[in-house]
C-alpha cells in the first residue's frame, strides 16, 4: 500500500440570609438523614431493575463490602449469588489464562459485566456453566512444540492454546449457542453500562465526543489525527523521557498521550492493514496496531472498545476504536505510537498541524 510522497519524505528524514448558617444547617440535616438516604437509594434503584442496573448493587457485587441491613432479603440473596458466581468465574478465568501465550489475556471485568447483565436476579447457573461462559470469550487452537526428555531425546507434542475474542458480537453468539440463551439488545446495553461503571466509575462512560472528533482531520501529506483537529490541546504526555505517572520513576515514554473522554472515536492515521486488535492487561489494555506499509506502523492504546479485527483493511480517518482507560492507565486517554522500521518515534513529527 503506497504512502503519500510527502510522508515518505518525512519517513526518510525521521435559604438563610447567612451563607455560613445555611451550610451548617444543611450539613446537620444531611448527617442526620444520610443513612436513610443511602438505604432508600439502594432500595429504590434495586427495585427499578431493567435497563438501569443499580450502581450500588453492581459495586457491592464486584467489590464486596457490607450490604445494608435494610436491603430486602431477596436482593441481598441476589448480590450474594453474584459474588459466588464471580468467584467461580475467577477460577475459570485463571484456568483459561494458563492456556494463553505471549501477552494475551482476558478482560475479567468485561466477562463479569456480561454475566451480571444476564444473570442478576435470576437463578444462578451451575458450576460447570461458569467455565462454559468464560470459554465463550476465547477460541482454542491446537499447536505443536518440541520437548526434550531427560535422556536428551526430543519429541513433538500437541497442546491447546486459548486465544481471546475481541469481537463482542461473536462472544454473544457463542453465549447464545453454548448456553442456550436469548440475549436482547437491552441486556447488551446493560452489560456495557455495568462495565463502564466498574472500569471508569461512571455508567455509560464519560461524555464521549470532543470538539473536532466528529470529522477526520487529515494533513496535506495524508496523515490523519487519531482524535480530530483539537489534538494539540489534548496532549498530556510527550514522547521520550518522563516521570512515570504510576511508578513515579524516570521512564521512557514510547508514544504520545492525549486526554479524551471515554467513548471518543479513534481514527486510523493512514491507510493500512490491522495487525493487532486485542486486550493486553499489563500495558496497552484494548489496543489496535496498523501496518501502513513502507515499514511504518501506528498503535492506539487504552481503548474501551475495538471496532476492527486483525487482517481488516482501513482507510485514513476510519473509526477503529473508542477511547478508554484500559490496561496500565491512570485515566481516560489515547496512547498513540508511530513506529518506523520497528522503532518507536515521536508522533508529533507526523501529526497534522492545526
Amino acid at each position: 500500500m503506497a504512502l503519500p510522497a510527502v510522508l515518505l519524505a518525512k519517513l526518510a528524514a525521521a435559604a438563610v440570609s447567612n451563607e455560613g448558617m445555611r451550610r451548617k444547617a444543611g450539613w446537620i440535616v444531611a448527617a442526620i438523614l444520610s443513612p436513610f438516604i443511602v438505604t432508600l437509594t439502594l432500595f429504590c434503584s434495586l427495585l427499578s431493575g431493567g435497563a438501569e442496573h443499580n450502581r450500588s448493587a453492581v459495586l457491592l457485587s464486584f467489590h464486596g463490602g457490607d450490604i445494608p441491613r435494610q436491603t430486602p432479603v431477596e436482593y441481598t440473596a441476589y448480590i450474594g449469588d453474584m459474588r459466588r458466581s464471580f468467584a467461580l468465574l475467577d477460577d475459570a478465568i485463571a484456568a483459561v489464562h494458563d492456556m494463553m501465550e505471549g501477552n494475551d489475556s482476558l478482560d475479567e471485568i468485561r466477562i463479569k459485566a456480561v454475566f451480571y447483565a444476564l444473570h442478576f436476579g435470576e437463578e444462578a447457573p451451575c458450576r460447570r456453566a461458569h467455565r462454559q461462559f468464560v470459554d465463550c470469550f476465547v477460541t482454542y487452537e491446537e499447536r505443536t512444540r518440541t520437548v526434550t526428555a531427560e535422556d536428551g531425546t526430543t519429541a513433538e507434542e500437541s497442546y491447546t492454546v486459548a486465544i481471546p475474542i475481541t469481537d463482542m458480537t461473536k462472544v454473544y453468539e457463542n453465549i447464545e449457542s453454548v448456553l442456550h440463551l436469548q440475549i436482547s439488545e437491552e441486556q447488551k446495553s446493560n452489560a456495557d453500562s455495568v462495565y463502564d461503571l466498574v472500569r471508569y466509575g461512571v455508567a455509560g462512560g464519560s461524555e464521549g465526543w470532543i470538539p473536532g472528533a466528529d470529522v477526520p482531520f487529515i494533513s496535506a501529506d495524508g496523515f490523519c489525527s487519531p482524535i480530530g483537529s483539537g489534538w494539540e490541546s489534548r496532549v498530556t504526555s510527550e514522547f521520550g523521557s518522563r516521570i512515570d505517572p504510576i511508578s513515579h520513576r524516570p521512564r521512557n515514554h514510547t508514544g504520545m498521550d492525549m486526554a479524551v473522554p471515554t467513548g471518543t472515536p479513534i481514527r486510523a492515521a493512514l491507510p493500512g492493514t490491522v495487525t493487532v486488535s486485542k486486550y493486553n492487561a499489563g500495558g496497552y489494555g484494548y489496543y489496535v496496531m496498523i501496518d501502513h506499509g513502507s515499514e511504518l506502523a501506528t498503535l492506539y492504546g487504552h481503548c474501551s472498545s475495538l471496532l476492527v479485527q486483525a487482517g481488516q483493511t482501513v482507510e485514513a480517518g476510519d473509526i477503529i476504536a473508542l477511547s478508554g482507560s484500559t490496561g496500565r492507565s491512570t485515566g481516560p486517554h489515547l496512547h498513540f505510537e508511530v513506529r518506523v522500521h520497528g522503532e518507536r518515534t515521536d508522533p508529533r513529527k507526523y501529526l497534522p498541524k492545526g
